[in-house]
C-alpha cells in the first residue's frame, strides 16, 4: 500500500480481484454429513464443469474424493439431485456407507438414480435406470433395516403435468422400493428417530409453498418398516414448520413460525412447547431438501445458526436449563449446521472470510476452517469492501433494508464531488435474502470505485413472517420500490451518482432488475442473467415447486391473469426508453429459454434500446464453468465501462452493443 492515495475517477481504479482469479479459485461448497468421526461435504467446482463431488476427510485430516475423477472431459459421477427443480439431500452417509444421487455430465438425459458406495469401491446403482424419471433426494439411511429413506419424484405418471411424489424406501442391497407415503403435492424430511420406532417428516399442498403454510406428521414404524397411526402434529396452511430433527432421547424438535419468527419448538406429548424464544429466524426459506440451520451436540446441548436483521449468527442452547448464549465467530452467513460429539460442523462466511466447511470444537468454542471455497490473499484484504446496514423508509409506511458496500481502495480514491455510480442488486426467489459473506463479484466492481447496495427488499427472509409475506399479492410493485428507494437514499445521502445508476440480477432477481427499468426512470442502464421478462412463461413451464408461486406472489390464476400482463417488463419495453441492456443468457437454460431472450433483445433494438447479448453455456443461474464464469464478469464490466464513459484500467474485450448507446450523462 502506498502512502499517499492517489485520484482517479470511479471506475477506473486498478484491482487485483481480477476475473481470472474469482472464475479460477472459486469453488462451490454444498450440504454436509458427519459420520462419527469423519466430515463429508459437496464441493461444486468450475474446473470440471460444475461437476459435483462428494469429499470426505477423516479424523487424522486426510481428504479424498470418494467419486471418481472426470475422464476426457465427462463426469460420469456428479452428486446432484434435481427434485422439485432444486434438488437438495443429494446423499448421506452412515457407518462409511455413502448413498447419493447421480446427475451424470455428458448424457442426453440426467441420470438421478441412487448409488452406494462401500469404502474403496466403485459407485454401485441401487435403483433400475429410467432415463431419469424416476428422481430422488432428501435421503437418510435407515441402517438397521438396511435401506435409504427418501422423496421420490416420479415422471411416469404425471398429474396436471407435474410429477407424483411420494416417500419412499429404498433397499440398498437391492432395487426394491415401498412407497411409506403418497397423496400430498409434496413432501420433505423424512427423519427417523433413534430407535428407529417413529418417523416424521414435513408435507404441504398447492398453492403453499413451505415457508407459507406446511405440516409436520408423525407415525409409527413396525420392524418390516411399515408406517402406522400417522398423526399431524404442528402446522397448517398458516405456519411454516423447517427442520425436524429428533434429540438422542427421542424428543422430536422443530422450528415454527406461529409467532411471527421462526423459533424452536419440541413435542411433549401431544403438545407443542416452545424451546427458544426470540426475534430472530432459527429457519430459512426451504427452496431446497435437506437444509439444517441446528443440530444437537450433545444429549442436552443444540448448536444453531439465527438470522438477526438479516445476519446469520450461531449460538448453543442448553435444552434443559433453557439457556442459550451466542457463540462468538467471523461469520454472517452460515447454514448446514451438523452436529458431531461435542463438535459441529458447517458452512459458513464473512464480509472478509469465504464461504467454508468449518469445523467448531464445542470446549473451545474456536471455530477451524477445513475447506474453503477460494483463497484471501494477504495483500488482497486491504481491497475488500465491507457491508454496512441499510434501513429505509419505503412504500405504504413500510420500511425496507440492504446491504451497501462503498467503494474501496488502498491506494486510489475519487475527486471531491465525483460520485461513485452504483450498483443495485436483487437477490432471487423472491423469498430469498442478501447474503453478507464474501462475494467476489462485489469485490470486483468495489476495488474499481463503484458503490454496491444488495436489497432485501419486502419478501425477503431474515425478518419475520409478516414482513415475507408482505409481497404476497405485491410482487413487482413492493420489490421494485424498495429497490429504488435504496438507490434513491444513498444518492440522497451523497453516497451514489444519480445519473449512474445500474441494476443488475438473476432469475426473479433479473425480473425485478427488468421491471426497475420498465416501470421506474431512474437507470442508466442495467444487467439481467436469465431474468423473467415474462410471467406467462414463468407461469406455463415452472418447475415443480413454483408451479402455483404466482398464486402467491401475484394472486390465484387465472382470475389474476391480466396482472401476468400488467406486471410482465416484456411487455413494456417502450417504457425502457434507451436505458441500455445486457443480457446473460445459458444456451441450455430451460426455465428462461435462449429463443425468448433472443427476441426480448430483437425488439429492444428495434426500439432503439442499446442491448448486448452474451451467450454461455450451460443454466444462466448457474454458469459454473471457469471459462463463462470469466467471461461474464469482464463483459458485464465493459458494458458498464461503454455506457457510462468509465475509463478501464485494464484491457479486457469489449462487449458488443447494438444500436450503439448514446454519449454518457453526467
Amino acid at each position: 500500500m502506498t502512502l499517499s492515495r492517489r485520484e482517479a475517477p470511479h471506475g477506473s481504479w486498478k484491482s487485483p480481484i481480477t476475473a481470472e482469479l474469482i472464475a479460477t479459485q472459486t469453488l462451490g461448497l454444498g450440504e454436509v454429513a458427519v459420520d462419527g468421526d469423519d466430515v463429508y461435504w459437496l464441493e461444486v467446482r468450475p474446473g470440471e464443469r460444475g461437476r459435483h463431488a462428494i469429499v470426505r476427510r477423516t479424523v487424522d485430516g486426510t481428504q479424498a474424493d470418494l467419486l471418481p475423477a472426470p475422464v476426457e472431459g465427462r463426469a460420469p459421477y456428479s452428486a446432484r439431485s434435481l427434485v422439485y427443480g432444486q434438488g437438495g439431500g443429494s446423499f448421506t452417509v452412515s457407518e462409511g456407507l455413502v448413498v447419493f444421487v447421480n446427475h451424470a455430465q455428458g448424457g442426453a438425459n440426467p441420470d438421478q438414480r441412487l448409488y452406494r458406495i462401500n469404502p474403496g469401491r466403485t459407485p454401485v446403482a441401487i435403483t433400475p435406470d429410467t432415463g431419469g424419471k424416476h428422481r430422488y433426494g432428501d435421503l437418510s439411511i435407515d441402517r438397521a433395516r438396511n435401506r435409504v429413506l427418501c422423496v421420490r419424484e416420479d415422471w411416469r405418471n404425471l398429474q396436471d403435468g407435474q410429477p407424483r411424489i411420494a416417500l419412499v424406501s429404498v433397499d440398498i442391497d437391492g432395487q426394491k422400493q415401498t412407497v411409506l407415503a403418497q397423496g400430498r403435492d409434496f413432501y420433505s424430511s423424512p427423519v427417523l428417530s433413534p430407535n428407529g420406532r417413529r418417523m416424521a417428516w414435513l408435507a404441504w399442498d398447492y398453492p403453499s409453498m413451505p415457508w407459507d403454510g406446511c405440516e409436520l406428521w408423525v407415525a409409527d414404524v413396525d420392524e418390516e418398516g411399515t408406517l402406522h397411526h400417522a398423526r399431524l402434529v404442528a402446522g397448517g396452511s398458516t405456519e411454516s414448520i423447517f427442520q425436524p430433527e429428533w434429540s438422542p432421547q427421542g424428543e422430536l424438535y422443530f422450528v415454527s413460525d406461529r409467532n411471527n419468527w421462526w423459533n424452536l419448538y419440541r413435542l411433549q406429548g401431544r403438545n407443542v412447547v416452545p424451546v427458544l424464544e426470540r426475534k430472530a429466524e432459527f429457519g430459512a426459506a426451504q427452496w431446497s431438501l435437506g437444509m439444517s440451520t441446528y443440530s444437537f451436540v450433545s444429549p442436552r446441548h443444540v448448536v444453531c445458526a439465527f438470522n438477526e436483521q438479516g445476519q446469520w449468527k450461531l449460538g448453543r442452547l442448553d435444552v434443559v436449563l433453557g439457556q442459550f448464549s451466542e457463540l462468538p465467530t467471523p461469520y454472517t452467513d452460515i447454514c448446514q449446521v451438523r452436529g458431531g460429539l461435542a463438535t459441529a460442523y458447517f458452512v459458513a462466511g464473512g464480509p472478509d472470510q469465504p464461504a467454508s466447511v468449518v469445523r467448531l470444537d464445542m470446549e473451545s468454542s474456536k471455530p477451524h476452517v477445513i475447506k474453503a471455497s477460494s483463497h484471501v490473499p494477504e495483500e488482497v484484504r486491504p481491497y475488500l469492501s465491507h457491508p454496512e446496514p441499510l434501513h429505509y423508509p419505503t412504500t405504504e409506511l413500510g420500511e425496507a433494508h440492504a446491504w451497501y458496500y462503498p467503494p474501496t481502495h488502498p491506494d486510489f480514491h475519487a475527486a471531491s464531488g465525483d460520485k461513485p455510480p452504483l450498483l443495485i442488486m436483487s437477490h432471487g426467489g423472491p423469498t430469498g435474502a442478501a447474503s453478507t459473506r464474501l462475494d467476489w463479484t462485489v469485490q470486483y466492481f468495489t476495488s474499481r470505485g463503484f458503490a454496491v447496495v444488495d436489497v432485501n427488499h419486502r419478501g425477503s427472509t431474515g425478518y419475520g413472517r409478516e414482513y415475507r409475506l408482505s409481497l404476497y399479492g405485491n410482487w413487482g410493485v413492493m420489490d421494485v420500490d424498495d429497490l429504488a428507494n435504496a438507490a434513491l437514499r444513498l444518492v440522497q445521502d451523497g453516497k451514489a451518482d444519480a445519473k449512474r445508476l445500474v441494476a443488475r440480477g438473476s432469475g426473479t432477481g433479473g425480473y425485478t432488475t427488468l421491471s426497475l427499468l420498465a416501470f421506474r426512470d431512474i437507470l442508466r442502464c442495467g444487467t439481467s442473467a436469465a431474468g423473467i421478462a415474462h410471467l406467462d412463461t414463468l407461469a406455463e413451464s415452472p418447475s415443480k415447486l413454483e408451479a402455483h408461486y404466482l398464486d402467491q406472489v401475484l394472486g390465484p390464476q387465472p382470475e389474476f391473469r391480466q396482472l401476468l400482463q400488467d406486471r410482465s417488463p416484456g411487455v413494456h419495453i417502450d417504457n425502457i426508453k434507451r436505458s441500455p441492456l445486457l443480457f446473460i443468457q445459458g444456451k441450455q437454460d430451460t426455465r428462461v429459454p435462449q429463443r425468448e431472450t433472443e427476441e426480448l433483445v430483437r425488439k429492444l433494438r428495434a426500439h432503439d434500446v442499446p442491448t448486448a447479448l452474451l451467450l454461455v453455456e450451460g443454466e444462466t443461474l448457474a454458469p459454473h464453468d471457469a471459462a463463462d464464469l470469466k467471461k461474464a464478469l469482464e463483459a458485464e464490466l465493459s458494458f458498464y465501462a461503454r455506457v457510462m464513459g468509465l475509463a478501464l484500467a485494464e484491457t479486457i474485450e469489449p462487449v458488443v452493443i447494438e444500436p450503439a448507446p448514446a454519449a454518457p450523462r453526467r
